[in-house]
C-alpha cells in the first residue's frame, strides 16, 4: 500500500434529534398532560492520534464521513438517544486543518482526542413548554444541524533522530542495520520514495528521502518530505565516502534546509560518514578531518562491519539519552 502523508476529507457532525408532542395516557386520568421528550444530541467528530503511519491510506478512497444523528424524543418523557461520537484515527504527527475556519489541530500524543466538530443540539419536546398558563402545549423544536467542513491532513513525522543527506548516501541501509526496519535499498537515486521508521533501544529513527539541490523549490522530490525533518530532535547527516567532495555535498543539503526553514539548521546535527569499506584508511582519516570542520561530532559506519554498526548505535543512543 502506497504511503500517504497528505489528503483532504469532508467531515460532518450529527444532527440533533427532534423534540416530540406526546401526552400522558393513564387509567383514571383524563388529559394527563404533556410528556413528549427532548431529542438526543448529534454526535461530535474527534481526531485521535495513533501509532500507525500507514493509516492515512485508509481514507484515500472514501472522502466523506458523517457522525451519527441524535434520536428523536419519545413519550413518557423519554430523551432521544445521543449520537455516538465519530472518532477519526490519524497518525501521531498529523496536522488537521479546517479549510473553512482555518483552525489547526496537531496530534502529538497517542490516544489523545481533539474535537473537530460539534454535533447539533437536540430539540425540545412539548413537556418542556408546560406552564401554569399553558397546560397542554403543542410546541416543540427541531434538532439543530451539526457542524461540517472540509479538512486537510498533513503528516509531519515525530522522531528522535532523522537521517538526512543526498540520495544514495546509505540512509536506508543504516536504518535497516540499526533497527528492524525493512526499508527498500538499491544502487540508484531516489530508491526511498517515502519516509521509513525504525526503533532502536526505544528511540525512533526516521529515514528521510534524499534531497537534491533545489529541493526547497520543488526540484526532485521537492519539499514533500522536508517537513518531516521539522519534528526530529537530532539530524543524522549521512555523507557517502564514495563522494569526492564531501564539503560540497554537505553544503547542498544544509542550504536546502535553510531555504525551507531556518529553524532546521538550529537543530543539533552530527555527520555520519557512510560506506567506510569503500575507501582506504588514509582517505578515511582525511575525510574525517574535513567533516570535523563542518560539524561538532563525526561518526563513521559501514553496514558490512558489525562492530562499526554497534559502535554507531551506542553513540546515537548516548546522544539521544541526553535529550
Amino acid at each position: 500500500m502506497a504511503f500517504v502523508d497528505e489528503l483532504q476529507i469532508h467531515l460532518k457532525a450529527g444532527r440533533g434529534g427532534d423534540g416530540v408532542v406526546r401526552w400522558r395516557h393513564e387509567k383514571g386520568i383524563d388529559k394527563g398532560g404533556p410528556n413528549g421528550g427532548d431529542g438526543g444530541r448529534g454526535a461530535d467528530v474527534y481526531a485521535r492520534g495513533v501509532r500507525d503511519l500507514s493509516i492515512l491510506a485508509k481514507y484515500k478512497n472514501i472522502k466523506e464521513y458523517e457522525a451519527e444523528n441524535g434520536g428523536d424524543g419519545a413519550g413518557s418523557s423519554m430523551h432521544g438517544k445521543n449520537g455516538d461520537d465519530l472518532v477519526i484515527d490519524l497518525p501521531i504527527g498529523a496536522i488537521v486543518k479546517n479549510e473553512e475556519t482555518g483552525r489547526r489541530v496537531e496530534l502529538v500524543e497517542e490516544g489523545v482526542k481533539e474535537l473537530l466538530l460539534h454535533g447539533g443540539r437536540g430539540g425540545l419536546g412539548n413537556e418542556h413548554f408546560k406552564s401554569s398558563t399553558n397546560r397542554s402545549p403543542k410546541e416543540t423544536t427541531e434538532g439543530t444541524i451539526g457542524e461540517e467542513g472540509m479538512f486537510s491532513i498533513e503528516l509531519q513525522l515525530i522522531a528522535d533522530a532523522g537521517f538526512i543527506g543526498l540520495p544514495n548516501a546509505g540512509k536506508s541501509s543504516l536504518l535497516n542495520s540499526l533497527t528492524r526496519a525493512r526499508a527498500k535499498v538499491a544502487s540508484y537515486q531516489f530508491t526511498t520514495l517515502e519516509p521509513n521508521l525504525g526503533e532502536m533501544y526505544g528511540y525512533i529513527l526516521a529515514d528521510i528521502p534524499g534531497l537534491i539541490e533545489g529541493a526547497a523549490e520543488g526540484k526532485g522530490l521537492g519539499h514533500k518530505f522536508l517537513r518531516h525533518i521539522k519534528r526530529t530532535k537530532v539530524l543524522l547527516h549521512c555523507i557517502s565516502l564514495e563522494d569526492d567532495d564531501i564539503k560540497a555535498n554537505y553544503e547542498i543539503v544544509r542550504n536546502e534546509l535553510t531555504k525551507y526553514s531556518p529553524e532546521l539548521i538550529e537543530k543539533e546535527e552530527i555527520i555520519i560518514l557512510t560506506k567506510t569499506d569503500m575507501v582506504t584508511e588514509d582517505v578515511l582519516k582525511d575525510k574525517v578531518k574535513i567533516a570535523s570542520l563542518l560539524a561538532s561530532k563525526v561518526l563513521t559506519a559501514s553496514i558490512l562491519d558489525d562492530t562499526s554498526i554497534k559502535k554507531l548505535s551506542e553513540e546515537i543512543t548516548t546522544l539521544l539519552g541526553g535529550k
